[in-house]
């Protein structure tokens, strides 16, 4: 049975910015050219990318947002929650793991310029072992972590998550 700390070392897990451990496993070869992309993006993209995504319980993924569309993918250990501010205001909880009659689902899709945060749901010692999808293919230059006292400004009705989910 693998556990946190075998995760990392099996699949070479990094630190990532918003909490939790990475690695990119996948990177289109070809580049999308800014021409045929959205303005928001400025530059040429990858077509796609994949990660693994490692959260312990007692962690979180802190509230950021990207310009692209992010798909989750459910692999092992306790559900995960996935909180996600639509730029109209709208909050939306998003369970990640396999249990269905408990609203789980394998594969979920946060929308591109969504505020999201991610955190596991389970006892101590477990974690969630989740992957995400992002087409265009992720950049940091697109990657914006929250400043939770101005998004709490913009969305006062749900400043506790904000809070409680920002670095």
């Amino acid at each position: 049975m693998m556990n946190t700390q075998s995760l990392i070392e099996f699949y070479g897990l990094l630190p990532h910015p918003e909490g939790g451990y990475y690695k990119e496993t996948y990177r289109f070869n070809g580049i999308i050219e800014p021409a045929c992309l959205p303005s928001a993006f400025g530059e040429a993209r990858s077509f796609s990318t994949a990660i693994y995504f490692l959260l312990p319980v007692g962690n979180f993924s802190a509230l950021h947002r990207i310009k692209s569309d992010e798909i989750w993918h459910f692999y092992e250990g306790c559900p995960l929650h996935i909180h996600v501010i639509h730029p109209n205001g709208t909050y939306e909880l998003m369970v990640l793991g396999n249990d269905h009659s408990q609203g789980q689902s394998f594969q979920l899709v946060v929308p591109a310029h969504a505020w999201f945060a991610s955190e596991p749901v389970g006892a101590e010692g477990e974690f969630s072992f989740v992957g995400c999808t992002v087409a265009p293919g992720f950049d940091f230059a697109d990657f914006e972590l929250a400043d939770a006292d101005h998004l709490s400004f913009e969305f006062p009705n749900h400043k506790a998550i904000i809070q409680r989910l920002s670095r």
